[in-house]
């Protein structure tokens, strides 16, 4: 299971980087700051660790705390990458006093999860809007057993918390959520609570065996589809995202090489073993647009057809 990691630096460097150094640290060599999405960091750190890894030298601290955290961080300019799991907002690009640019690192199935225990298998869109809007209370109303659903979800400066709000719940949500500080705290709790439901990046769902993942409906009567690449790939899975990381006008050549690298086949198989899916065609070619850099035409990690992405 992904540890939670709400708050801690990545540290490639025998001396600890300084939180309130956002362009040094104590080796004086230029480090790359990354704040942002819950979702994202865990991925985010692997990806630092292998770059650090391949290019001695090179330091890049990367913490959570949150899309809008991330987004906010990179107006102020305390941060080079702000990792987010949704669209930046039309007014935070207002707030911002330079150019704010956009690359797709990845693809998340967002998924739905209750416990082991609990037999339902699937629900539609409407169903878990009803579920999170607080009309639906009880399994039983839904084909479960009789008690009463508890509710978990994240906080309100979480990307995931307006993604799943706005394409969901299309409300306001029910005072009854518990909001989690991540993912892998919804994970705990389900895994605690029989009667639980929550939604967690992909990413998060990998080596859990107390949860069950949801397949999931567009609309009753339809076919509902589990979160796999291949269902995700076709857009039959409803609920998936792209999974957003956002830089100024203006970068350094080390902010480019290693967006360049998150990006690459290399980067892409990472992203793919932590549990999420590879960007596309398309979404590549903007990138590389972007960041002015020509590489492979195939880069993205193969997956098996029809298969989960696996988590190492």
């Amino acid at each position: 299971m992904k540890k939670m990691v709400l708050g801690f630096t990545l540290i490639f460097a025998a001396s600890v980087l300084a939180e309130t150094t956002p362009t040094t640290n104590t080796t004086n060599k230029p480090m790359i700051q990354i704040k942002g999405s819950d979702t994202l960091v865990n991925t985010v750190q692997v990806l630092a660790e292998k770059y650090m890894a391949k290019n001695p030298g090179k330091v890049i601290s990367v913490t959570g705390g949150g899309s809008g955290t991330g987004i906010a961080a990179l107006l102020n300019g305390t941060c080079s990458i702000a990792d987010s799991s949704r669209e930046i907002k039309p007014k935070e690009k207002e707030m911002a006093k330079d150019k704010v640019n956009e690359i797709i690192v990845g693809i998340d199935g967002l998924s739905v999860i209750v416990n082991k225990n609990n037999k339902i298998s699937s629900l539609t869109i409407e169903q878990l809007g009803k579920i999170y809007r607080g009309e639906v209370t009880n399994w039983k109303d839904i084909g479960g057993k009789d008690m009463s659903i508890s509710l978990y979800g994240r906080q309100p400066n979480s990307g995931t918390f307006d993604f799943f709000r706005e394409h969901v719940v299309k409300a306001d949500y029910s005072k009854e959520v518990k909001e989690m500080n991540g993912n892998a705290q919804i994970v705990e709790s389900v895994k605690n609570a029989v009667s639980g439901i929550g939604y967690v990046g992909a990413g998060y769902t990998q080596n859990s065996k107390e949860i069950k993942v949801l397949a999931i409906a567009s609309k009753t009567g339809e076919k509902a589809y589990k979160p796999t690449f291949n269902n995700v790939e076709t857009k039959l899975y409803p609920i998936s995202r792209p999974l957003y990381q956002y830089i100024s006008g203006n970068i350094s050549e080390d902010v480019k090489n290693f967006l360049a690298y998150e990006v690459s086949a290399e980067g892409q198989k990472v992203v793919t073993e932590e549990g999420f899916f590879p960007i596309n065609d398309k979404q590549k070619e903007s990138n590389y647009a972007l960041l002015g850099i020509t590489m492979e035409k195939a880069v993205t990690v193969k997956v098996k057809k029809g298969a989960k992405a696996k988590k190492s």
